[in-house]
């Protein structure tokens, strides 16, 4: 499924549209420059999911996790990484495909065999300064 978005708002709401469809165990990964509205997307996905914290990207931390809802969200950010096995050896596997759960991950390219093979894909393109291109993908 492709959409284009013409504002934050829309990425925002088209990730809360996303969220509403999980129901745990859910491995989605966000592809996209620096930017594009990745971390825009899953505050849209963690709203669905009843989470009322702040949002914020994991660059520094490289996983935040949002408990107050029925699912958590486990948030992860793995530009730093350079590999699945320096994420298997961090620890940052124990959550995938957790049952109560579910998992979003920026920069999954450079985990990617660490990574189940059952995942949901979304590519966020850049177009313009409000236009970008999201790819859906299961």
């Amino acid at each position: 499924m492709q959409f284009i978005s013409t504002s934050q708002q829309q990425t925002f709401e088209f990730g809360q549209k996303i969220g509403k469809s999980l129901r745990g165990g859910e491995v989605i990964t966000l592809d996209g420059e620096l930017g594009a509205g990745k971390t825009v997307f899953t505050k849209g996905l963690a709203t669905a999911l009843g989470i009322n914290e702040e949002i914020t990207s994991p660059t520094f931390t490289i996983l935040n996790i949002y408990e107050n809802s029925p699912l958590t969200l486990y948030h992860y950010d793995a530009y730093r990484l350079k590999s699945g096995e320096e994420a298997y050896g961090s620890g940052l596997t124990d959550y995938l495909c957790a049952r109560d759960g579910v998992c979003v991950i920026e920069w999954a390219q450079n985990i990617a065999s660490a990574l189940p093979k059952k995942l949901i894909k979304i590519k966020i393109n850049y177009l313009s300064a409000t236009e970008r291109e999201i790819i859906y993908e299961l």
